[in-house]
């Protein structure tokens, strides 16, 4: 299985790769789905103008993707403010066909999502449970969101990928823009305060 995010050729001019950056990702015309991000996990990517606009599309696309991945994923990008009764049928087509449905309602967000499948398909599922002491948890996220723009979710990110806060701070930039939700200017806000002098709190 490839290492990148494979993309399959009806989705090459999608914008929605112009977010995909921590990943690599190639073109394959031989996957169903429109992007597979695990050895077993397919996406099928819709947005609710296109659906609006071709409503049989989606019913198509499910019934020939249901038995061909263990992992299937429906990311629907809202794109409309009219959304209620299109998400109450998508919703159910999910459950029905048994796909996992995930919502995103900016492009970026999207390539987040598939960036963040792909970038995890080797981790195993300790990543996702709460097994950091609270206590300790508390602390750091206490810690690393006075870094503007890091919020509680990136510091779970960090903790799971790095397990210490000394092992985040000597993190190249790299390893850093690796984990999911970290652009280049996190990255670079993140590492700026490494350098910057401790300043005592004085009450």
């Amino acid at each position: 299985m490839s290492n990148k995010l494979l993309v399959k050729p009806t989705q090459h001019n999608n914008p929605v790769l112009k977010h995909v950056r921590n990943v690599p990702w190639e073109p394959a015309d031989y996957i169903r789905a429109d992007f597979v991000v695990g050895k077993t996990t397919g996406v099928v990517y819709l947005t609710l103008k296109y659906h609006r606009l071709y409503p049989t599309y989606i019913y198509d696309r499910l019934t020939e993707l249901k038995n061909c991945y263990v992992g299937r994923v429906m990311l629907v990008f809202v794109d409309t403010d009219a959304y209620h009764e299109a998400l109450r049928e998508i919703n159910h087509l999910a459950i029905v066909n048994d796909f996992t449905l995930m919502l995103a309602w900016s492009l970026e967000e999207a390539g987040r999502y598939l960036e963040a499948y792909k970038a995890f398909e080797h981790k195993g599922p300790d990543l996702i449970r709460e097994r950091v002491q609270n206590e300790f948890l508390a602390k750091m996220t206490d810690c690393l969101t006075q870094v503007k723009s890091v919020n509680k979710t990136d510091v779970l990110t960090l903790l799971s990928t790095f397990g210490s806060l000394q092992k985040i701070a000597d993190a190249k930039s790299d390893q850093l823009a690796m984990c999911p939700g970290f652009g280049e200017q996190k990255v670079k806000k993140l590492q700026q305060v490494w350098k910057q002098p401790f300043l005592a709190n004085k009450k």
